[in-house]
């Protein structure tokens, strides 16, 4: 009998995010909201989807996109505002939540052969206008959520593809990894930098821009310049001139903070991809990508730093070879981030 792959709501801001938001909040008033969204978010992380969506089969190759709008409500998936096909809108966040679900899908689809979210054709579902003014987006094991942000500090989260991407793909490890990953420690960490590596691809994919060019920002664009630029850096995690004042995320082992948040622990994984992807040069779907996506089969539910390390060096040597090039910026990589 199989078993269910593990899946949790996963969202694009941490809660340590939210915490120190609130606790430099200009008025009581806003940091009792940052509050109950944090204590609203740790509720709904625990929770699997308690309303099934209508996902439907797609055949091999047909992309499927259907946007809610939530009208500001907790039910989902709401009012359907967009399906598949259907001329652009008024709200902007409905097109954009269309053209970021197309854009993630075309992705998986040309580069990596993949037929959706499960590789079995899964509609992609998306809520926009989630609650009122709420500061997240995330994945809820079946479909894409968004807030609009309280256009204080976060300016909404459809406009992003990265953030998008981001999502998506932890329903892509929730399918590819037989199992899922478990959402803690490093594990959860690695279902974090996973979901930032393959969000930054996606964006530079569809930029059309090498490694070179790339800025390796995650979430830039959806918060308010005084908050910050973006939520992390793969090329300098937590360096904060690059991204915010709170940002803690360590770059190499000798910062790993032990029973951190899975958001912060990421940076470690996160800054091995871009060391392999800056080493292969080029395009980071052309060889990094791939390698990191055939890992993912790889891995087991509780997999750790030093597992995704072999994992993607064994990916390497399959798809190019033994002492391969390749290869060896893969094993680099790891030992520039302390894991091997």
């Amino acid at each position: 009998m199989a078993t269910e792959p593990h899946s949790c709501t996963c969202f694009i801001i941490p809660p340590s995010m939210l915490r120190k938001l609130a606790d430099a909040a200009a008025t009581p008033a806003e940091r009792c909201i940052l509050l109950d969204q944090c204590e609203s978010s740790a509720y709904l992380r625990g929770q699997r989807s308690l309303t099934p969506v209508a996902a439907g089969i797609a055949s091999v190759g047909e992309k499927r996109r259907t946007i809610f709008d939530g009208k500001h409500k907790s039910t989902l998936p709401g009012k359907l505002a967009r399906s598949e096909g259907g001329l652009a809108v008024a709200d902007a966040a409905v097109n954009q939540a269309y053209d970021g679900a197309g854009a993630t899908y075309d992705f998986y689809r040309e580069v990596l052969k993949r037929n959706s979210i499960d590789n079995k054709g899964l509609r992609i579902d998306s809520t926009v206008h989630y609650l009122n003014k709420f500061n997240n987006a995330f994945w809820n094991g079946q479909q894409m959520v968004y807030g609009d942000g309280d256009g204080k500090l976060f300016l909404g989260f459809t406009g992003a593809l990265d953030v998008i991407a981001h999502e998506l793909t932890h329903g892509v490890t929730q399918h590819a990894v037989p199992g899922g990953l478990v959402y803690e420690n490093q594990s959860g960490a690695l279902n974090e930098s996973i979901s930032d590596v393959f969000g930054s691809i996606v964006k530079q994919w569809k930029l059309k821009q090498s490694v070179e060019q790339a800025d390796w920002l995650i979430g830039a664009g959806i918060m308010a310049p005084s908050v910050g630029k973006a939520l992390r850096s793969m090329a300098d995690p937590g360096n904060k001139e690059l991204t915010w004042s709170g940002d803690e995320q360590p770059k190499t082992m000798a910062g790993y903070v032990d029973g951190g948040d899975v958001h912060i622990n990421s940076g470690i994984p996160n800054h091995a991809f871009y060391t392999a992807a800056m080493a292969l040069k080029g395009n980071s779907w052309d060889k990094a990508g791939p390698v990191w996506y055939k890992a993912l089969g790889l891995l087991t539910s509780n997999a750790t730093f030093v597992d995704m390390a072999k994992a993607t060096t064994q990916a390497a040597t399959l798809l190019y070879g033994p002492d391969s090039a390749e290869q060896h910026a893969v094993q680099a990589a790891w030992k520039v981030v302390g894991v091997v």
